[in-house]
């Protein structure tokens, strides 16, 4: 039987709480104690797949053998949850977005720093392997000076019918996918000052909450960077595109197909036109094949299971966690500034 150093208790069995469940079964030193949810039918789900369930969250902070609790609940409950669970003295993983402000995440932070217990965030998607190709391609310089930077999700289902569609629980795509979006940019772009944000809001099938944005950022070196979600497209624009002062890259989706196209150096002193519906045009005709290289991506691989790895670690002073709180606060904070902008129509000068 493998060693057991760490319990966790689960606070919200959804979906996600459950996802949780599956991964931490395969790390090594790491158990779910249990789990509390209000819903009947997800404490019976837990119940049928041999999970604990608590009859309240008292009784979940109560149980002394839980060294951790995730908080899994819909995004307004966050903070109180994970304010309480401090409190219990456990430490605390909390789902993103960690909550709705800038100010109830201070608010976290201090009850972190007051009971001495480690609290942190589920940024999974910094484990994307989408994103950490893209973030090398960008740190390598393998397409020369970048200038401009795309990242989008699309879908075509709108909002799911859940509490995801009520501003109260914190719903929206802003803070649903927007965090992780905005999270992987700011860790790409390093120490770079974020300058200037102009961005935009969609309710195309939703007109309590977000259904989409965009949002336009402007980053000290002069890196543009456009952020876009979407749940209204039928046809998916790419995942990642980016444009260097040499070539571009490309990753069209989940699956990672994409390729770089850079320039070999030749010299094109022969340019044909390309004939259009309306004239003829050398601007837009296609290079030749000899003064381009296309490559295949090296994709960078990753392990999601790092997360509590590192979680374990930074308990027990090991290790630095890897989700720092003064990046949370900076991600939360542009979420506020994305509002801002979209609610004044202005751009937002940001740091």
């Amino acid at each position: 039987m493998a060693q057991i150093d760490f319990m966790i208790g689960i606070v919200g069995f959804g979906g996600m709480g459950n996802w949780h469940r599956e991964t931490i079964a395969n790390i090594e030193g790491l158990c779910v104690a249990g789990i509390y949810d209000i819903a009947e039918e997800r404490n019976t789900y837990a119940k049928e797949v041999g999970v604990h369930t608590y009859a309240s969250l008292e009784e979940l902070l109560e149980d002394e053998q839980i060294d951790i609790v995730l908080v899994s609940t819909p995004n307004d409950l966050h903070k109180p949850i994970a304010i309480q669970a401090m409190r219990a003295g456990k430490n605390v993983v909390s789902e993103k977005p960690v909550t709705l402000s800038s100010s109830d995440l201070q608010e976290m932070i201090q009850v972190s720093e007051e009971t001495g217990k480690l609290f942190t965030v589920h940024q999974n998607r910094r484990w994307d392997e989408d994103f950490l190709t893209m973030k090398k391609i960008f740190e390598e310089q393998q397409l020369g000076e970048v200038c401009r930077i795309e990242s989008r999700v699309h879908g075509s289902r709108g909002i799911p019918g859940d509490w995801r569609q009520e501003k109260e629980h914190g719903g929206g795509m802003v803070l649903d996918w927007g965090v992780h979006l905005l999270d992987q940019i700011l860790l790409m772009m390093g120490n770079q000052k974020l300058k200037n944000v102009y961005a935009t809001v969609t309710n195309i099938t939703n007109q309590m909450v977000d259904d989409g944005f965009t949002a336009q950022l402007t980053f000290e070196s002069g890196v543009e960077v456009f952020v876009e979600v979407g749940t209204s497209n039928f046809i998916s624009l790419p995942r990642w595109y980016m444009i260097g002062q040499n070539g571009t890259a490309i990753i069209e989706d989940w699956s990672l197909k994409g390729r770089i196209v850079r320039a070999t150096g030749i010299n094109e002193k022969d340019v044909v036109p390309v004939r259009t519906a309306a004239g003829l045009t050398k601007t837009m005709a296609p290079r030749r094949d000899d003064t381009i290289i296309t490559e295949e991506l090296s994709i960078v691989k990753s392990d999601i299971r790092d997360f509590y790895k590192n979680v374990m670690k930074t308990i027990l002073k090991e290790e630095e966690p890897k989700i720092k709180l003064p990046e949370v606060m900076r991600v939360m904070k542009l979420m506020e500034a994305i509002f801002e902008s979209a609610d004044k129509h202005e751009v937002i000068h940001f740091e």
